[in-house]
């Protein structure tokens, strides 16, 4: 073996689906008066990573009563101390509740999370900052974020929010070019698909196809709200859906559960991928 390849510093990717933190979830940590409830039993698992990944699906607001119900979500702030517990790193805030606190929710989320130490990817302060993604440093390799959604308005709005970025194959083509020249190795967020699909959706085989062609190392995806299959294209790897990691959705088997991926990085190469299930009830999140 050459002295390079033995001198490769070696990271660990780890990779988890949306994460919602209100109604039963959000209930439960407060009746038992600990909000990193939900993470309890990963935490471990999680943290161990050098870069742990989400999708935040619910925004944080510290302005009017808690969300226990429907299908507008509200994080209550000191949920937040259930995301540090977990060790995750970055999270990608573009999805289809991005908006859900309107354009205060918005910022107040941004500035909750980097008060507290953890990246964002998919919105911004203004729409530069938000299609600039994030870089995380680690073992001397430079890890690029950028993260889309397929429906920021989710029904509820008719105007555009430049604010969070669209899954628009063009735009993000540039995205990643711009990443590219920040950024040894690129990871491309999108959520996208169609909710309880076991089977990703064409819409999300092109976008991750493009996003592969344009120089992303691995493209991570979350919406159905169940586990899709992952594949290698060419030396890139694509999750079509890691399912839930932390939700309610208990009514079905299947949004019961999610996966958990870890990608082991040698250098800039991907050199192994693992995954392991978890199971929700009860407001907590388990490993099977």
């Amino acid at each position: 073996m050459r002295a390079s390849a033995q001198l490769a510093p070696r990271t660990t990717l780890l990779f988890g689906g949306d994460i919602m933190l209100c109604r039963y979830v959000g209930e439960m940590a407060r009746r038992k008066q600990d909000p990193t409830l939900p993470f309890r039993e990963i935490a471990g698992r999680m943290a161990a990573a050098d870069i742990t990944f989400a999708n935040l699906e619910s925004p944080f607001s510290d302005k009017g009563r808690p969300v226990f119900s429907g299908m507008v979500f509200k994080a209550e702030p000191e949920m937040v101390e259930g995301l540090k517990l977990a060790g995750i790193d970055v999270v990608s805030t573009a999805n289809n509740h991005a908006r859900d606190r309107d354009g205060y929710g918005i910022e107040y989320t941004l500035k909750l999370l980097a008060d507290n130490g953890i990246a964002t990817t998919g919105t911004g302060a203004t729409e530069e900052e938000a299609h600039t993604g994030a870089v995380l440093v680690r073992n001397g390799i430079r890890f690029g974020f950028l993260g889309y959604a397929q429906d920021p308005n989710n029904g509820n709005h008719t105007d555009v929010e430049p604010r969070v970025c669209a899954m628009d194959i063009a735009r993000m083509r540039q995205d990643v070019a711009s990443m590219r020249a920040r950024a040894d190795f690129v990871v491309v967020s999108m959520h996208a698909g169609v909710e309880y699909w076991t089977k990703p959706h064409p819409l999300q085989k092109d976008f991750a196809k493009a996003a592969v062609e344009a120089g992303a190392k691995i493209v991570v995806g979350h919406h159905p709200h169940v586990v899709q299959p992952w594949e290698r294209i060419g030396e890139a790897v694509v999750f079509y859906s890691l399912g839930n990691l932390v939700f309610d959705q208990y009514e079905r088997k299947e949004t019961r559960r999610g996966m958990v991926a870890e990608v082991t990085v040698v250098g800039t190469g991907i050199a192994d991928v693992t995954t392991q299930e978890v199971v929700m009830a009860d407001g907590i999140t388990r490993l099977v």
